[in-house]
């Protein structure tokens, strides 16, 4: 163990709801947790504005505000919060090495990874400008604030056609927005769309511009074949173009699906390597919610307490 080596028995790699809840669990039995929040400290819901979908909130709470609260609960059980980013990883023997930053070595008895994924955007400069007034990549987050509205969704696959139908239970009109003429969703999803009344597929086109004032209140679309400018009026914004799981410094060493996505053991966050569980949104490529993102944080932790009882 070099000087700059610290050995810990419980490692958090990353931060959010799964990392925190994780942390909380960690702390109050006694394993002593260190976290490295990473990149975002608090995850996607940092750049979330209302959250209304959490339990324990009756009036909403600012997505911000909202993981301040949950660090806060962490670090009042003995959370060691740090401000950092894993840049290397050993997981052949334990103790298992972590780098942090490039210069700190980790030596860890249990690791819990919850380093989320990140929502893929279009990259338009509205895009970001508009992003929580207007401009969201989750349909069952904001969807809410929508209601009897009108919003476009932009994507063609099963997520764009999962987040247009449940709008469209919400809205008065969704615009479907592709750029082939045809969806790459599965034919269930393609049927629900075809069926539902107000979703209008704008098929061959994609969006160059969201314009607004203080929020959204249009977007201005480019038809692929012809260069045809068309402005579509809507106050919502919704990107479905799919999520990328933050597990690249795991490859080789992690079992993972074709996405990235960590692959855990059934009813369980056990990852492949015996010792490294995974939580949150960086193993779950279904339900991506803050709610059940916390939930397996809690397991991840119970399951590194129980893996660390079986040790002695």
């Amino acid at each position: 163990m070099s000087e700059k080596s610290e050995r810990v028995k419980c490692l958090i790699v990353g931060s959010g709801p799964a990392g925190y809840t994780a942390a909380i669990y960690a702390a109050r039995a006694d394993l002593k947790p260190v976290m490295y929040q990473g990149l975002q400290p608090g995850g996607q819901l940092t750049i979330t504005t209302d959250v209304e979908n959490y339990p324990g909130y009756p009036d909403g709470v600012q997505g911000p505000e909202m993981m301040v609260d949950f660090q806060k609960q962490a670090e009042r059980f003995g959370t060691d919060v740090r401000f950092g980013l894993a840049t290397a990883v050993d997981l052949s023997e334990r103790p298992f090495k972590v780098t942090v930053d490039e210069k700190h070595e980790i030596l860890a008895e249990t690791l819990i990874i919850s380093t989320g994924a990140s929502a893929k955007w279009l990259g338009l400069e509205s895009e970001q400008k508009y992003n929580g007034f207007g401009v969201s990549a989750c349909a069952t987050c904001d969807g809410f604030f929508y209601r009897g509205q009108t919003v476009a969704v932009v994507g063609g696959g099963d997520t764009a056609c999962e987040e247009a139908s449940y709008l469209a239970k919400l809205c008065k009109k969704v615009y479907l927005i592709h750029r082939r003429d045809e969806l790459r969703a599965s034919k269930a999803m393609q049927h629900r769309v075809m069926k539902a009344e107000n979703i209008e597929i704008i098929w061959n086109h994609i969006p160059k511009e969201i314009v607004g004032d203080k929020a959204v209140n249009g977007v201005i679309i480019e038809d692929v074949t012809s260069g045809k400018i068309t402005r579509l009026d809507v106050e919502g914004f919704f990107v479905a173009i799919g999520h990328k799981p933050n597990s690249d410094i795991f490859k080789g060493q992690l079992e993972m699906d074709d996405a990235g996505y960590l692959i855990t053991k059934p009813d369980s966050t056990q990852t492949s390597v015996p010792g490294v569980f995974a939580a949150g949104d960086v193993q779950d490529n279904v339900f991506r919610q803050a709610v059940t993102a916390a939930g397996t944080g809690c397991m991840a932790a119970l399951e590194a307490e129980r893996f660390l009882a079986d040790q002695d």
